[in-house]
């Protein structure tokens, strides 16, 4: 069943974001008079899941889901229809049209795509608005156990307080990518303030190490679940251990050091239960383990606990507008800065770049329109700026050629590029074939 839903939310998500990017290039090929003869979902190699002919375009979904495309007449594009490229031009075709009409429906797919996406996140602050815990609220600091994180100077403790000079305001979804993006991280340690550099190679070192958030809130010692093959069977599911041997404890963290320095042993323990401190023994392993898996706790509960002061703001219609267009504005930012880091050698974050598994694997396995739409928003942009960039082929290379054909006056040959179209073809499968190479082989050594 998680396969299906993860599943369904992938393919509803990049349905969408073909559909509305395509429409992009055929409502204003449409306004020009420019004849569309194919609009599909997916592509229809040698074969259709569907398809039908309304007018002079033929809509169709493929059996193909790697992506979608409008079939402009007289557009040399991956269809390579040499025959129709021959005939001399018809005033309907896309190569009679001024450079600016073609400029335009070239730039609609990108337009769209980030469009839906500032819409998405102005409806999502609207509906969901901002949910979070104010970063001056992290008394004790964060909590680090990633390796990675740990290799690059971060100690559990340890409060953030700018990352590349940029005062961290909240603990959110976005820490721990600008931690990713950034180049150096302010810290408080112990009262004092210092400078952690973030190696340039901290995304390969990340993909070496176990997956997981870079930094966590602390969070108190719950009981999830307990095996069976331990014997600390008066423990109950959701207490919570405030102590431990006579050492009180706050967080989850802190048990480590207590339950090592005690391991095989029997020690006096107080969990909280329905809220009242109750008294009860517990037997440590010779591992240092009480056979137990901790549990999650809500926002909510910890609030009440007294752990963080939770703050949630909620937006009227108007108000959201500029809080969706800035969240947008900042995923724009960040996704350029990530691309910028991919073709640096030096990051080696190459590495790390995934095809159609790694977007799969992106989506959660419990429906959850909140995280859908947010998925939804991100991918958008990435189709954007990808689909903008200067190759043949892709929509920015069209661009680059009419934006050369606008200025110079001087429009490139058929042939040259029908060469072009070709030469990005071939860069694209192999893009193509590197991406989903990446996830196949981290699927093979389990990283």
């Amino acid at each position: 069943m998680e396969i299906v839903i993860k599943l369904s939310q992938f393919l509803l998500s990049l349905s969408l974001l073909i559909i509305l990017h395509e429409l992009g290039h055929f409502i204003p090929a449409k306004l020009f008079k420019t004849r569309v003869e194919k609009f599909y979902l997916f592509f229809d190699v040698k074969y259709s899941l569907f398809k039908k002919q309304i007018g002079e375009t033929v809509y169709g979904i493929g059996w193909l889901p790697l992506g979608g495309y409008v079939k402009i007449s007289g557009m040399i594009d991956e269809s390579m229809d040499k025959e129709q490229m021959a005939l001399p031009p018809q005033p309907w075709e896309f190569r009679s049209k001024p450079a600016w009409q073609r400029l335009i429906i070239m730039l609609g797919g990108v337009t769209v795509n980030f469009i839906l996406a500032f819409i998405i996140y102005i409806g999502m602050a609207f509906v969901y608005g901002d949910t979070f815990i104010a970063n001056s609220d992290i008394k004790d600091g964060y909590w680090f156990e990633n390796p990675a994180m740990i290799k690059a100077g971060f100690k559990t403790g340890d409060k953030i307080i700018a990352i590349d000079g940029s005062k961290v305001e909240n603990f959110d979804n976005d820490l721990n990518m600008n931690i990713v993006m950034g180049k150096n991280v302010l810290i408080e340690r112990n009262g004092q303030k210092q400078t952690l550099t973030i190696p340039k190679d901290f995304i390969d070192q990340l993909s070496k190490e176990e997956k997981g958030l870079l930094v966590k809130i602390r969070m108190p010692y719950t009981i999830g679940a307990i095996s069976d093959e331990y014997p600390n069977q008066n423990l109950k599911v959701k207490d919570l251990i405030v102590s431990l041997n006579g050492q009180k404890i706050k967080y989850f963290d802190e048990a480590k050091p207590i339950l090592d320095a005690n391991k095989g042993k029997t020690i006096p323990a107080i969990v909280l239960r329905d809220l009242k401190e109750t008294p009860i023994t517990l037997i440590v392993s010779k591992d240092g383990k009480l056979g137990v898996n901790a549990g999650g706790i809500s926002l909510a509960s910890l609030e009440k606990l007294g752990y963080y002061k939770v703050s949630t703001k909620e937006y009227g219609f108007l108000e959201s507008i500029p809080v969706g267009i800035e969240t947008g504005k900042d995923k724009l930012f960040g996704y350029g800065k990530q691309l910028k880091m991919i073709f640096n050698p030096e990051t080696k974050a190459y590495k790390q770049v995934g095809g159609f598994h790694a977007i799969y694997n992106i989506f959660p396995d419990t429906w959850s329109w909140e995280l859908f739409w947010s998925i939804t928003a991100i991918l958008s942009i990435m189709l954007g700026v990808m689909n903008l960039l200067p190759i043949p082929a892709l929509d920015g290379g069209h661009v680059m050629f009419l934006l050369f054909e606008i200025v110079s006056g001087k429009k490139p040959s058929d042939k040259f590029l029908e060469n072009a179209q070709m030469v990005g073809f071939v860069l694209l499968i192999s893009l193509l074939l590197f991406a989903n190479g990446n996830d196949i082989y981290k699927a093979i050594v389990g990283k």
